[in-house]
């Protein structure tokens, strides 16, 4: 991989800049006993120690059978405005959040440490290091809750898309959720669908950060504010050209389809549905739209779509769905549960040393880890691996096994971020390595009925052979 790439300098915004920087920073997007560790570590000498730190989960939410990294492109950006500043450091001397000496260390705080983890798009399992962050405790710790809010969201938002695209077997979805999320969240959730596989979304502002197409054009309001349904149609079609998509089911359903083919001709681009038995009434609009020679209007369907109900229409002549709620909201499982665990940390001797937490139920494995997927001669996954061992031998590790794929990059190389996983490209290359690994799970790995991960975690143990993970229930 060739050098990173350096993120660009933030424009200037002439005498607005620093009310737009102050808008801009991410440094309080935390939690206070990160500062407040911090202020300790510096006071008694351990905040200098190199530390490695490692974001994982412990288990997939209930009936997942993988999870999807996504979210990595988001942190990188928000890696850059990590930045503590006039405003900032005002507010947390005015709270007395953390002495005048950390104050002055947080003026001055730039992450200069370095970054490694799966690429975003990646399948993950439990024990999966997703993100390994390298570099002093008082850099590193300071990163825990935004790292976290960004993964365990975005990632959600990801696995849950990921069921739906495979679900709709190549027929498009839609993400149209904006409404029932954080005006913020809506535009993360549009960004980490696409990672998944959505063909596009009814998010303006994802669109422009991302370069996802969008898609909409009239709710049943549209229709309501004119006097009857053809002047709406009318209206839309004069608009929008015919090629565009009439909502058809504001009164009755197949006089809506009848006026939409009489408005726009058979060349009308598509019909929506939003309600009623989406896969009866598809196959009966179908019958008509082909009746009345528009062959190749297409037919969309909406009304709380989640991957069951996309499983289901499977055989229904329906060409793409809309999905709002429940992929924004991680259908059913709005977390993933990650976690970010310090596994390392610089002894007496200078060398690093594994640590590990040991309180029932919440376990965790020391030392830094890499990780490789094994596949078999079909190019499948038969297993997570973990490549445990010293640090010196862990982060210098390739296989000699053919059949196991590293599934480490670096993202982060002693402070200087590589963009090519941020921005619109970044998207674009998350998608296609959602598309490739998704594509190495086991048959049967990718049915919505509840069962284990999709395959088990090993730990390699460079110079012992192979065991079973210290997998936490």
């Amino acid at each position: 991989m060739s050098a990173p790439q350096t993120a660009a300098a933030l424009p200037d915004a002439g005498t607005d800049h620093r009310a737009a920087r102050r808008r801009s920073s991410t440094a309080l997007l935390t939690d206070r006993y990160e500062l407040t560790m911090l202020d300790a570590a510096l006071a008694d000498g351990t905040a200098s120690r190199h530390c490695v730190f490692e974001v994982f989960t412990r288990r997939l939410p209930a009936g997942r059978r993988y999870g999807v990294l996504a979210g990595t492109g988001r942190v990188l950006e928000a890696l850059a405005d990590f930045r503590f500043e006039e405003p900032e450091l005002e507010w947390l001397a005015e709270a007395g959040v953390v002495s005048a000496s950390t104050l002055d260390f947080l003026a001055g705080y730039r992450f200069t440490g370095s970054i490694s983890g799966y690429a975003e798009g990646e399948i993950f399992f439990p024990q999966s290091p997703v993100l390994v962050v390298d570099g002093t405790f008082a850099e590193a710790v300071l990163l825990e809750t935004l790292v976290l809010s960004v993964l365990n969201y975005d990632s959600a938002v990801a696995s849950a898309a990921s069921r739906m695209t495979s679900a709709a077997i190549g027929r498009p979805c839609l993400e149209m959720g904006s409404r029932r999320a954080h005006e913020e969240a809506a535009v993360a959730a549009a960004r980490a669908a696409a990672v998944a596989g959505f063909a596009a979304t009814s998010n303006l502002e994802a669109g422009r950060r991302y370069g996802i197409p969008t898609i909409g054009t009239a709710a049943h309001a549209f229709t309501l504010l004119h006097d009857d349904e053809e002047s709406a149609f009318r209206a839309q079609v004069a608009t929008l050209g015919p090629g565009t998509t009439l909502l058809v089911d504001t009164y009755d359903v197949r006089r809506g389809v009848e006026t939409a083919v009489r408005v726009a001709g058979p060349g009308l681009g598509a019909v929506r549905l939003d309600s009623g038995d989406l896969g009866v009434l598809a196959h009966e609009v179908r019958a008509q739209l082909d009746a009345l020679g528009a062959t190749g209007t297409r037919i969309v369907v909406t009304s709380d779509l989640d991957e069951h109900a996309i499983a289901s229409l499977a055989v229904a002549p329906v060409d793409s769905y809309g999905v709002g709620t429940s992929v924004v909201t991680g259908s059913g499982a709005p977390t993933c549960g990650m976690v970010y665990k310090l596994v390392a940390r610089e002894g007496r001797d200078g060398t690093l040393e594994p640590v590990a937490k040991a309180s029932r139920l919440k376990t965790s494995v020391g030392g830094r880890k890499g990780a490789a997927r094994r596949l078999d001669e079909e190019g499948r996954a038969v297993e997570e691996v973990l490549i445990a061992g010293p640090d010196s031998d862990v982060t210098t590790w390739s296989p000699e096994d053919q059949t196991m794929r590293p599934l480490h990059v670096p993202l982060v190389v002693h402070g200087a971020v590589d963009t090519r996983w941020t921005g619109a490209a970044g998207v674009r290359t998350a998608a296609e390595r959602h598309r490739a690994s998704r594509d190495e799970l086991p048959r049967g790995a990718r049915r919505l009925s509840a069962d284990e991960a999709a395959v088990p975690t090993v730990t390699l143990r460079l110079g012992g052979g192979t065991a079973a993970a210290d997998v936490a229930s």
